[in-house]
Parts: structure tokens; C-alpha cells; sequence
């Protein structure tokens, strides 16, 4: 029958379904709704941990991961949900661009969708609802901005601002009961960047054994190599050359060619211009008269046994991004040629001491007193592997969260203090909007005030009671106020010394935004026919 006998053609190809409406919308709503539920209980201080467990054979043990940061645990996923990959990308998203808050982004996305199917029940149509929320969005947003605070940048109020984030941001985290030590360590880490957001120049090197106590910052720069034998040990005011260049034999590089000779002293004349040029080469390295050559690539024996003869120390096969750090530490340049003697001032690198140390059973290079103090190096120590992974991924949250808060200056108080302000600011928004779109702002906030109700869950308390009063000290005019998960009471965020970064939150905020919006315009799912593999 055709389109008048009120059945549509077949568009689709056979295999291929298509879900329309409520089905669909049903659809997105359980798979987003099911990733937020999976994360919600690893929020807050008080969050559980996740064990992230391979199914491959003899994967059970070497890749087991023990985990409660949400971009770790989602990125482990596979889902075929298309709504449940949106609240994935964007927990990626959260994390490349702040580093933190990423399980806070996918668990607000879930609840604004939990909020927004209530109203779908309720015959309201979607793009009442989405208007609703981007009016309660700017609402909060401006509401968040309102209540940041910045200091200068130079001053001994920021220094203690950067302190209290690192400490609030590893709270949440397996190091939480050595946090003023570990907080202490990542801000003079990220001070030592001077400004600057390459996160390549801090060094976090894994150790096996020890405590995590242990673990400390080297003020120098510390380079997963040794030094190459018959090699000097110690060097003081060291000049480095850093390169990358080819030092094995200079051999004919075209693919297919041989080389015919009808004696032995040929091969041996072969060998004997090889060397010759090898040595060209040295002679124009020593031209720069480094103590230290620092070599992406690999050193045959020869041209090694020419530098170590005229006394310059050799570290080769050094990783391309340890040759950065070398590079940004001691202010040298990395080359490729060695034609430009007469620049060696600007082209060799300098530190006041250069040795081999030991770090558990592995033999390092340390680089201390460097011209540039950029770069550093944060050495773990663990009783496991599993445990300085989730160290690592901590540190490496909290250093992301610190330079994010070192660019933008703001910080606002946590203990959901901001969620609730916001929630606030949408509430009173909602009794001056008329129509539908006033339940749709109301719904935003009900959603943005289950991010301090789930944290009280998470440690045990009684979150109905604990966000009545809550609700109750900020009406009262305390504008510093918020959760003390300690002993689940109301405590003076500002006495607590709980400080988060304004631009994780906003960033959370304005993405979970727009991932529930996204959702909420779904009407239809299409899935095509699989591809069918043809036989020979």
C-alpha cells in the first residue's frame, strides 16, 4: 500500500530498525541515566572505589585497575547506548580541559535527564523543557561568577588559595589522609612553571616500593637513563648538547642496493669511510665543546669511544619527551646538524651538577641546579603498581586543576556551596518566569541540589536532613557555608579552608548543559542493517 493507505513505504533496509518517539526518547533517558548511576557513588570525599577488571585470557591480574576518578572509569566503558557515549565524551572532555570534575559532569547530566523525563511524563514538550534550562543555566552561571573571588596571582592570599584547591581536589582521592603533604608538593611543582601550562615540563616518574609517604619533589630534573660506560659519574657546571641525530654508521640508505666487491679489502675500505665520516661528525660535535651529550638516537661503539675519549659524558636513547624536559631545564636547543659552532652559547644547555643516583633499583641521571628551573620531576614510591597508578592519575588531577586555577585566578567554596547557591539563584529565577518553562528551571535546580544530596550519601549521612540545613544557613545570610564530611555536619567552608576552582565548575555546569539538552532533543533512533561479510 502507498503513503494514502496510512502505511509508509520500506525506507530502511531489512535489518535495519528504527525507534521513534517515546520509545526513543525512553531509550537515551535509561542509557544516560544508567552511565550517571554507575559513577554517582565515586563522588565526594567519601566516594568508593571501582575495580576495572579485563576479560581477556591472562589479563586478570596485570591489568586490573582500582580506580574512583569517572574520565579512568567511563573511558573503560564499552556502550553502545549512543546516549551513554554522550555523558562518556564528555567526562573525556571535562578531564582534557580542567582535569577534574568528571564525575561530577556526567553525574549532573544524568540527574538534569532524570529531571527532565518527569516533565516529559507530564506532557511537557522538550523544547519547553530546554528552554527552561538554558534560562536556569545562564541564571546559575552568572549566580557561580557572582560568588568567585580572585586574588593576585603574586600574592600570599593566592599561594594559600592554591593550597586549600589541591587539598579539597585530593580529598576525594586514595592519597586523602597525606593530602597537606602531597598538596604541598604539586603547587611548588606547578609555581616552578612560572605561568606556564605545559604539563609535559613536570616529570612524574613510577617507582615500585616504599611508602607513598616516600614519594617526594626533585628540584632538579631526573632522566630514566644511565650513563654510558667508561663515562665520567659526576660532572659540575655541565655543558649539554642536546641532539637528535643519527650515530651508527653512515650506511647506503637506499632500500634494495648491494654493494659487489671481489676482496676482503674492500669490505674493509667500506668500513674504513664509514668511520671516517662517523668521525667528521664527532669532530664537528666537539667544535661546540660540550661536557655532556645528551642523544635521542642510539651511539654505536665507535663514535662513543670517541667522545668518552675526549672526555665528554654520553647519555644515549633518551626518550623524545625526557629530551624535551633536558631541553626546557638546562636551556639548551635540540639539533639535528652540528654546523653552528660559533652559537654554542646559545645552543648548550648548563646545570651545576650532573650524576648517576639510585631510586629504589633502578640507576638514574640527575640534572640539579639547571639554568631554566622549569621543569621537575615528582618521583612515587608504592607498595604496588596499582597503587601509584591511582596516585599518578590523583597527582596528575590535581596539577591539571592547579594550572587551570593558576590561568584563571577564581576560586569559589566547596562542600557543594556552589551547587547550592546556583540551585538557589534558579529558584528564585523560576517565580518570575511564566508558563512551563518555570517547572523546567525548577527541575534544573532539584537537579543541581542532588550533587551535595549523593556526596552526603556517599559518606553515610542523612542527606534529606543535612540539605534542609544547609539550605536553612544559606537563607540565613552564611554565604561560606557548606558540607563537612568529616563528622556530616554544616561547618564554615572558610574555617575548613574548602576551596574548589570556578572554572572546573563552570566548565561542568555548561557541558552537562548541553549534553542533557542534546539527549532531550532526541525523537528517533535508527540503527542500520549490520554489514553482512560476503563468502568468496
Amino acid at each position: 500500500m502507498d503513503i494514502v493507505g496510512n502505511v509508509l513505504p520500506q525506507v530502511l533496509k531489512d535489518e535495519a530498525t528504527e525507534d521513534k518517539g517515546e520509545m526513543a526518547r525512553l531509550q537515551s533517558f535509561v542509557g544516560a541515566i544508567a552511565v550517571a548511576d554507575l559513577v554517582k557513588t565515586t563522588l565526594g570525599p567519601k566516594g568508593m572505589d571501582k575495580i576495572l577488571k579485563p576479560t581477556g585470557p591472562g589479563q586478570e591480574m596485570t591489568h586490573i585497575t582500582v580506580t574512583n576518578d569517572g574520565a579512568t572509569i567511563l573511558k573503560s566503558m564499552y556502550v553502545e547506548n549512543p546516549a551513554a557515549k554522550i555523558l562518556i565524551e564528555i567526562s573525556k572532555t571535562q578531564d582534557e580541559e580542567v582535569g577534574d570534575g568528571t564525575t561530577t559532569v556526567a553525574v549532573l547530566a544524568g540527574e538534569l535527564l532524570r529531571e527532565g523525563e518527569k516533565l516529559i511524563q507530564k506532557r511537557i514538550h522538550p523544547q519547553q523543557v530546554i528552554a527552561g534550562w538554558r534560562i536556569a543555566r545562564d541564571v546559575a552561571l552568572k549566580r557561580l561568577r557572582d560568588i568567585s573571588t580572585e586574588n593576585d596571582i603574586e600574592s600570599q592570599e593566592f599561594h594559600n588559595d592554591l593550597l586549600k584547591i589541591a587539598r579539597t581536589t585530593l580529598s576525594s582521592k586514595l592519597i586523602t589522609t597525606d593530602r597537606d603533604y602531597f598538596a604541598d608538593l604539586c603547587v611548588k611543582a606547578v609555581l616552578r612553571l612560572k605561568g606556564s601550562s605545559n604539563l609535559d615540563y613536570i616529570q612524574i616518574i613510577k617507582i615500585p616500593g616504599g611508602t607513598i609517604r616516600d614519594s617526594y619533589l626533585d628540584d632538579g630534573f631526573i632522566l630514566k637513563k644511565q650513563i654510558t660506560i667508561g663515562c665520567k659519574r659526576r660532572i659540575e657546571n655541565a655543558k649539554i648538547l642536546v641532539a637528535n641525530t643519527a650515530m651508527d654508521y653512515d650506511k647506503i640508505k637506499i632500500y634494495g642496493t648491494k654493494v659487489k666487491v671481489n676482496s676482503m679489502d674492500k669490505v674493509a675500505e667500506i668500513e674504513a669511510a664509514e668511520k671516517e665520516k662517523m668521525k667528521h661528525k664527532v669532530d664537528k660535535i666537539l667544535q661546540y665543546q660540550p661536557t655532556v651529550f645528551v642523544n635521542r638516537q642510539l651511539i654505536y661503539n665507535y663514535p662513543e669511544q670517541l667522545l668518552a675519549d675526549s672526555g665528554i659524558t654520553v647519555i644515549e636513547h633518551a626518550d623524545f619527551e625526557g629530551m624535551e624536559r633536558v631541553a626546557a631545564a638546562t636551556g639548551a636547543e635540540i639539533l639535528s646538524t652540528f654546523d653552528a659552532p660559533e652559537r654554542k652559547d646559545q645552543i648548550l644547555g648548563f646545570c651545576e651538577l650532573i650524576e648517576e643516583i639510585m631510586i629504589g633499583e633502578e640507576k638514574m641521571v640527575k640534572f640539579s641546579g639547571c639554568k631554566k628551573n622549569e621543569a621537575c620531576t615528582i618521583v612515587l614510591r608504592g607498595s604496588s603498581i596499582h597503587i601509584l597508578d591511582e596516585v599518578d592519575r590523583s597527582i596528575h588531577d590535581v596539577l591539571c586543576v592547579l594550572i587551570t586555577t593558576v590561568k584563571n585566578r577564581r576560586v569559589v567554596w566547596g562542600g557543594g556551596n556552589s551547587e547550592m547557591q546556583m540551585a538557589a539563584a534558579c529558584d528564585e529565577e523560576a517565580k518570575r518566569v511564566q508558563g512551563k518553562q518555570a517547572l523546567a528551571i525548577e527541575a534544573y535546580a532539584r537537579a543541581l541540589r542532588q550533587l551535595p544530596t549523593i556526596i552526603c550519601d556517599n559518606g553515610g549521612y542523612d542527606s534529606a536532613e543535612l540539605v534542609q540545613n544547609f539550605k536553612v544557613e544559606l537563607e540565613k545570610g552564611n554565604l561560606s557555608y557548606g558540607l563537612n564530611m568529616n563528622d556530616g555536619s554544616i561547618g564554615d567552608m572558610k574555617e575548613l579552608g574548602v576551596k574548589e576552582c570556578m572554572r572546573v565548575k563552570e566548565q561542568a555546569l555548561l557541558a552537562a548543559s548541553e549534553a542533557a539538552e542534546l539527549i532531550m532533543r532526541v525523537d528517533d533512533i535508527v540503527k542500520c542493517a549490520p554489514r553482512k561479510r560476503e563468502r568468496a
